[in-house]
């Protein structure tokens, strides 16, 4: 009988000696898979191109050094933005300097403690229709996990259910471009010149413009209950009234329809890629769901009060669990603005900096039982330590994640609601593997058997 460890589903990694084509290639399709071993025990790598230089860091002093201590020096890398250009514009997630810092300005208030409070009975709402939605036996939990997420957006952001017409054609759209659009395209490698094509495929371009022709429709609505002083009092209206502290603008229709496109791509890409793990985890390692389910059972009963987060820690700690070993983003990129020497090493300016949450969560040299899931660890030293030194799913610093709150909110919420409705197992020979499209998602989906309680 074997003793080795039980331990959830990892991508191979690549061998460590590869051309630069067949790294490009191997990038395109999986960026996980295409990284070698020694980047789960190493500090730093340098990876040379004839067109860049990139320096992977994991060592959690330069990571915050990168991220906290100086972050306007090391401005987001325009090479990542390159592919997600045709549908998010200037959004707050690819911008620079003083534009980015307007936009802060004005987003921030609407994300702050006291609001998470407020959309709370959207969010409870969201979770309940998601708990009617889902039918007993075999489902593929990573669409039913897009739709609650996209629910919980639409309702924390325009008070409307994912049922409502326009949201419910953008849901289906952003699935269609999820899948068409490769976290990086040629752009992220090649530094073109701003006038030439940017090699987006055809559908993505179609799917984009769709997307954001909807979200517009959306927007201009909701500019003109406004001014008839007849719009709801969600985020999407917050937002839209607040003026910059500094100028006294708002935002335009245009660039509202920017932010609700990184809004509804972050917030639910993001969570539907941690709550289709998170499920997967408890269905692999069922004395942890039983425990969940108990816990849920009794925090949940007394009905849709925000108290109940308070009572829902193993929750917290299994969604924490998921978001170290799958982290929606596996890696960011930022670029330097003046030479650097990071750890006896020279980075000349434009050098990009790879901060990878994927290699950084799994480290060898931080973690104890770094692939193993042990939503226990968060109570230990090691785990506590880690916590504040090497957990970075939503980034950090002045760029941590707007909706980072929100999500340590919804995550834990919805997970206890349908652990307490169902009981998930796997289905044999389904078990997922790991690839990054836009976020960590599973190759072929995530299949798990559910039953009702």
């Amino acid at each position: 009988m074997s003793d080795a460890p039980d331990l959830p589903p990892k991508p191979r990694a690549r061998a460590e000696r590869v051309s630069l084509w067949r790294h490009m290639r191997l990038f395109r399709q999986d960026i996980l898979s295409a990284q070698p071993a020694r980047l789960y025990r190493a500090w730093m790598a340098e990876f040379r191109t004839p067109f860049f230089r990139s320096y992977l860091v994991n060592q959690p002093a330069l990571v915050d050094e990168v991220l906290k201590a100086r972050p306007m020096e090391f401005p987001k890398s325009d090479r990542v933005g390159e592919g997600l250009r045709p549908l998010l514009g200037r959004s707050v997630f690819l911008t620079n300097g003083a534009e980015w810092q307007r936009q802060r300005r004005i987003i921030d208030p609407a994300f702050e403690g006291g609001r998470l409070r407020d959309t709370f009975p959207a969010m409870w709402a969201a979770g309940e229709a998601a708990v009617a939605r889902i039918g007993e036996g075999p489902r593929e939990i990573e669409e039913d996990m897009s739709h609650a997420a996209a629910d919980v957006i639409f309702r924390t952001l325009f008070s409307l259910p994912i049922e409502d017409e326009v949201a419910s054609a953008v849901f289906h759209q952003f699935r269609a471009y999820q899948r068409s659009q490769p976290i990086l395209n040629a752009a992220a490698f090649l530094p073109l010149p701003r006038w030439m094509p940017r090699g987006h495929r055809a559908q993505t371009r179609r799917t984009a413009r769709a997307i954001r022709d909807l979200i517009t429709r959306l927007t201009a609505t909701r500019m003109a209950e406004i001014a008839a002083g007849t719009a709801p009092d969600d985020l999407a209206t917050k937002i839209m009234t607040t003026a910059d502290p500094v100028t006294g603008a708002r935002f335009t229709t245009e660039e509202m329809v920017d932010q609700v496109a990184i809004f509804f791509l972050a917030g639910h890409e993001t969570s539907a890629s941690a709550l289709g793990w998170a499920l997967y985890l408890l269905a692999r390692y069922p004395e942890w769901q039983e425990k969940l389910a108990e816990e849920a059972e009794a925090a949940l009963s007394p009905g849709p009060d925000f108290a109940v987060m308070g009572k829902l820690r193993l929750a917290r700690d299994v969604f924490r669990e998921t978001l170290r070993l799958y982290p929606p983003v596996p890696m960011m990129v930022r670029e330097t603005t003046r030479p650097e020497r990071f750890r006896d090493r020279d980075l000349p300016v434009g050098s990009q900096i790879v901060l990878s949450p994927w290699h950084l969560h799994r480290h060898e040299r931080l973690w104890e039982n770094p692939d193993g899931f042990d939503p226990a660890r968060w109570q230990t030293e090691n785990g506590k330590t880690c916590l504040r030194e090497a957990f970075v799913p939503f980034s950090a610093g002045a760029r941590v994640c707007t909706g980072a709150g929100f999500a340590m909110v919804e995550g834990p919420l919805l997970l206890a609601m349908l652990v307490r409705a169902f009981r998930f197992e796997r289905v044999a020979g389904r078990d997922p593997v790991p690839v990054a499209y836009l976020t960590v998602r599973a190759r072929d989906g995530i299949w798990l058997m559910a039953s009702r309680r």
